[in-house]
């Protein structure tokens, strides 16, 4: 049974993402899943340290445009928007090249709030980063 408010299409999903930091590095969504959302980003000159690893404030960036995504996906978005309240991160393993693939699945879906935990891994699937993002259910106010 899936989890999410309607059926979407990846390039629907990729639609949300137009102008905004995502788009910016390049973070594109590969699949969803019943109740899961992946997508890959590269690891380039956008989102390297000056030593050349991954940065970390790009992980976060990739695990909480994740669970941002995965969030407005299960609720009402004509009535309900999400935005993030905590983000925690845990970095473990350097990575220098290639593409960062991370996978969010909910711990967590109240009418008020969801958590959700992001896992990032490395082209051989190799545990990059974890990282749990906690966010508010708000209604949507009128423009």
């Amino acid at each position: 049974m899936s989890i999410w408010f309607r059926q979407f299409s990846i390039d629907e999903v990729r639609e949300l993402q137009r102008s905004t930091m995502g788009a910016h590095l390049e973070i594109e969504i590969v699949a969803i899943d019943a109740d899961r959302l992946t997508a890959r980003m590269p690891v380039d000159h956008r989102t390297v340290q000056p030593d050349g690893i991954l940065h970390g404030g790009a992980s976060v960036a990739l695990a909480e445009t994740l669970g941002s995504i995965g969030g407005s996906m299960v609720v009402d978005r004509s009535r309900y928007q999400i935005v993030g309240q905590e983000i925690n991160a845990n970095h473990l393993r350097p990575v220098r090249e290639g593409h960062v693939h991370g996978s969010a699945r909910p711990i967590h879906l109240g009418r008020r709030s969801q958590v959700w935990a992001i896992e990032i891994v490395d082209d051989r699937q190799r545990l990059v980063c974890v990282s749990r993002l906690t966010i508010a259910v708000i209604e949507r106010l009128p423009h």
